[in-house]
């Protein structure tokens, strides 16, 4: 049976930073249910929702098995965004056609912004 991944869950204790910078920067918004833990940050154009979990006393934080990649067009526009308030950002790096510079979000997971979306053909 087909299916799709179009959640993922991350664990933080940095919840209402973690919302900042979702909402802030890739405009994610929040949505939270009634006695529920986890808050689902939907995203204004589609994509992958983002679902926020308090961490557990003692979990450690920013993993870097994982990383977010968020399809941008300027990738430069976008790092100056990041610079502008503050958020300290990698360089943009070149690769195979496409740009992309790296980050961490406030529970120090990492995060991407790309233009390889834009620039590369669909296979």
């Amino acid at each position: 049976m087909p299916t799709s991944c179009n959640r993922i869950l991350i664990y933080t204790a940095k919840m209402d930073e973690m919302i900042h910078f979702y909402g802030e920067f890739f405009v994610y918004q929040p949505v939270r249910r009634d006695g529920d833990r986890i808050v689902e940050l939907h995203p204004a154009m589609g994509g992958l929702t983002i679902l926020l979990h308090p961490a557990a006393k003692g979990q450690k934080q920013g993993q870097s098995a994982v990383k977010l990649v968020f399809d941008v067009k300027n990738v430069e526009a976008f790092q100056q965004q990041f610079i502008k308030r503050g958020i300290k950002i990698g360089p943009i790096h070149q690769a195979d056609g496409y740009q992309f510079a790296n980050l961490k979000d406030p529970s120090g997971n990492s995060v991407s912004i790309s233009n390889r979306a834009f620039v590369l053909p669909n296979e």
